[in-house]
């Protein structure tokens, strides 16, 4: 896993967990990724100084805008992917896991061949 691609999978996180629990803190993102807390922390300050994610006084952990664009751009494809796997007769627990490795390497012109392919059917 590359360092942009862990970090599209942490920001994708975040937005989950944003939506699941309206409040993400570290410890949030460290038990549900089954990561040490160290782990996250380093992640977390590499994200902030890529101005991907906010964190408050609180250790509160929000995306600012540029963070939500890649965070919801790797969603939707985790989304389009595990449904087209799914649709293929893929068990859902291994689309899942099969849609977060594509999702990060799939050219744009497949992924919305792809989604044009699955709104239409």
């Amino acid at each position: 896993m590359n360092v942009f691609q862990s970090s599209e999978d942490y920001l994708e996180r975040i937005l989950m967990l944003e939506q699941k629990l309206g409040k993400v803190r570290s410890i949030d993102i460290a038990n549900d990724m089954n990561f040490s807390k160290a782990s996250i922390s380093i992640a977390m300050k590499k994200l902030k100084e890529k101005d991907l994610i906010h964190i408050d006084e609180k250790g509160l952990i929000t995306l600012t805008s540029k963070g939500r664009e890649i965070a919801t751009k790797i969603y939707e494809r985790h989304v389009v992917l595990t449904t087209m796997l799914i649709k293929l007769g893929v068990d859902e627990k291994i689309a899942r896991e099969d849609a977060c490795k594509i999702e990060h390497e799939l050219s744009e012109d497949s992924f919305n061949a792809i989604k044009k392919h699955i709104n239409q059917h």
